[in-house]
């Protein structure tokens, strides 16, 4: 039985002993980031679930004309924060800014110069692509002719032209995905923000979608992608940023965090992995 502690004939019960916090060192500040003006800025974004922390004072910049893809384990804080930038999620802490317009103060500015694309996807399956991205031209005010000849021209190089006619809720994940970046591409966005944009998609049409990429970039476009395959982020990205719980641990130019690896090496490096026991699952062999 425990001993209690009295006081002028008042038991008081003894103190409860609590574990002591697990304390992570502090979030470095200074990751990646450029001087002057870029598209995308992101100082010291938090923002927590509870008793979960999804993002924690996480900074960013994406320079303009990059492809810069963000990558982490899952569960790392990817999602949250390409929807925190969308302005779908409002952080705790923290400032974005897109197109030297913030987030927090106009959120239509900041959604008028990004074209997104978020997983999971937002469409209308009852609409056909065609529906579905002449509505997206519209709502962008964008002139009916104009954006007529611009859905043709994604359709085309998409492979969508002999499916745009038909409801988009009997289209495979891969011609979801492409409808979805059709219509992220309609207005011709500043910034465009895509969330796996390739799980699911063929490679001839990975192919196509890549060459769009180029294409958008080399007019001053940038893009801003997330994912967890390495592969997708060696063979269309030049810039990368790692996060993991919910912080920026390496950003830069991919060369420079390569480093003459594998970048999946220098990924592991960085995040840290657990080999498998070799008596493990000794079953299966």
């Amino acid at each position: 039985m425990p001993t209690r502690a009295r006081l002028n004939s008042v038991e008081f019960p003894p103190p409860t002993v609590r574990p002591a916090p697990v304390l992570l060192p502090p979030p470095a500040r200074d990751i990646g980031l450029v001087d002057g003006p870029v598209p995308l800025r992101i100082r010291g974004l938090t923002k927590t679930f509870g008793t979960t922390t999804a993002i924690d004072h996480l900074s960013l910049d994406v320079p303009e004309g990059a492809c810069f893809g963000l990558v982490g384990p899952n569960g790392s804080g990817k999602s949250t924060t390409m929807r925190a930038v969308v302005g779908l999620v409002r952080p705790d802490a923290g400032s974005i800014e897109v197109c030297g317009s913030r987030v927090s103060d106009d959120v239509l500015a900041t959604r008028r110069a990004m074209g997104v694309m978020l997983d999971p996807l937002q469409l209308f399956d009852r609409l056909s692509a065609r529906e579905f991205v002449d509505t997206i031209a519209s709502l962008r005010e964008i002139e009916l002719d104009v954006g007529r000849a611009r859905s043709e021209e994604l359709f085309a190089v998409l492979g969508l032209t002999d499916d745009a006619d038909r409801p988009i809720a009997g289209y495979s994940h891969g011609m979801r995905k492409k409808t979805a970046l059709a219509a992220a591409l309609i207005a011709r966005p500043q910034l465009l923000m895509l969330d796996e944009p390739f799980e699911g998609v063929d490679p001839v049409s990975t192919r196509a979608m890549r060459a769009m990429l180029d294409r958008f970039r080399s007019g001053g476009g940038t893009v801003l992608l997330s994912t967890h395959v390495m592969d997708v982020v060696e063979r269309v990205c030049d810039h990368v940023g790692v996060i993991h719980h919910g912080r920026m641990v390496a950003a830069g130019p991919i060369e420079e965090l390569r480093d003459g690896r594998r970048l999946e090496d220098a990924f592991i490096d960085v995040v840290g992995g657990t080999d498998i026991d070799d008596a493990a699952l000794d079953w299966l062999g």
